[in-house]
């Protein structure tokens, strides 16, 4: 094979995050597993700020291997802005994306390949099941995937996530959108192109733990929320109206009371109760608007999706973008 190949066939994006101990094992299964699909191939690692000595194993692993190259960035930026990194840099005709983790078995790339060889631009990992995750951690993703489809502007396949092949003209696409708060699984699925999903069974993590807690899945779920849907927005327009409906009925019936019965001494906890939800009603509102605004303020300052400190392996000088 040659590995002088100015445009291979495949480019790997392989974000990084604390992974030292997973980046030698995954590199000894991806080289069979992409020789064995019969393509020509790069691989691209981002380490994203990782603090263990992934970056020093990065280096290692390139030296051993012309066809990896890695980029380090000055810091960590996150998992999305990483895999952004990736797409700028992949010089392949298509891409793929995967976790550095093992999770995502790279001999299923074989059959994504396959099935970009029949004309799918788009082929996404379909996971079979969640047994790996914590079943706190599995309530609240399908509890997020469900208000996403009932509420999004576009529907997400159930079981997709980053692990996928994209074709040229769907990276392009993907290249073209610079927003900082990216929630990329929505964005695989608002570029479209001819989409199919190929089951796969997620492996259990080869070593290490997962670094998303619960404040990143949180913060993760926003922006998928609201990157991908103006409901968080207009919804205070109808609990708006209901309450005004309920304080014009409960002006009629206390109205229709003294009528009838003479005015009451008002109870002091029942004007502190509402007084507290009426204030919490109008804070949440404004929270949510101050959470889209905050986004509006961070694309309009024009700074850089990232950084970069180091190169390693293959070309030297690309600009951050």
């Amino acid at each position: 094979m040659n590995d002088s190949i100015e445009t291979p066939d495949i480019s790997v994006v392989i974000p990084v995050f604390n992974e030292r101990a997973n980046l030698r094992p995954l590199g000894q299964r991806l080289v069979p597993a992409l020789e064995g699909a019969g393509v020509t191939f790069e691989a691209i690692f981002i380490d994203d700020g990782s603090h263990d000595d992934s970056l020093d194993e990065l280096r290692a692993v390139c030296a051993e291997e012309p066809r990896f190259r890695a980029l380090s960035f000055s810091r960590n930026f996150g998992k999305e802005v990483a895999i952004a990194a990736g797409l700028d840099e992949a010089r392949g005709r298509a891409v793929v994306i995967m976790d550095a983790d093992l999770q995502h078995p790279p001999e299923v790339v074989a059959q994504f390949v396959e099935k970009w060889r029949e004309g799918y631009k788009n082929i996404y990992g379909q996971r079979t099941d969640r047994a790996t995750d914590p079943k706190m951690r599995t309530f609240f993703t399908e509890l997020f995937y469900s208000l996403l489809e009932k509420f999004g502007d576009v529907p997400l396949p159930p079981g997709a996530g980053d692990f996928r092949l994209l074709d040229r003209q769907a990276v392009d696409a993907l290249l073209s959108m610079r927003e900082r708060a990216r929630f990329n699984k929505g964005l695989y699925a608002w570029i479209g192109f001819k989409s199919i999903g190929v089951p796969f069974e997620v492996d259990a993590r080869a070593s290490g733990e997962s670094k998303f807690n619960f404040t990143r899945l949180v913060r993760f779920a926003l922006d998928g929320l609201m990157s991908f849907s103006s409901i968080p927005l207009k919804v205070w327009t109808y609990v708006g109206l209901a309450i005004s409906i309920f304080a014009l009925g409960m002006a009629g019936y206390y109205w229709a009371r003294t009528m009838l019965f003479g005015v009451d001494t008002p109870g002091f906890p029942t004007l502190v109760v509402s007084i507290a939800f009426f204030s919490g009603v109008q804070l949440i509102s404004l929270g949510v608007l101050g959470e889209y605004i905050a986004r509006i303020f961070n694309e309009v300052k024009g700074r850089p999706l990232y950084l970069v400190a180091e190169r390693v392996g293959g070309e030297k000088a690309k600009k951050a973008r």
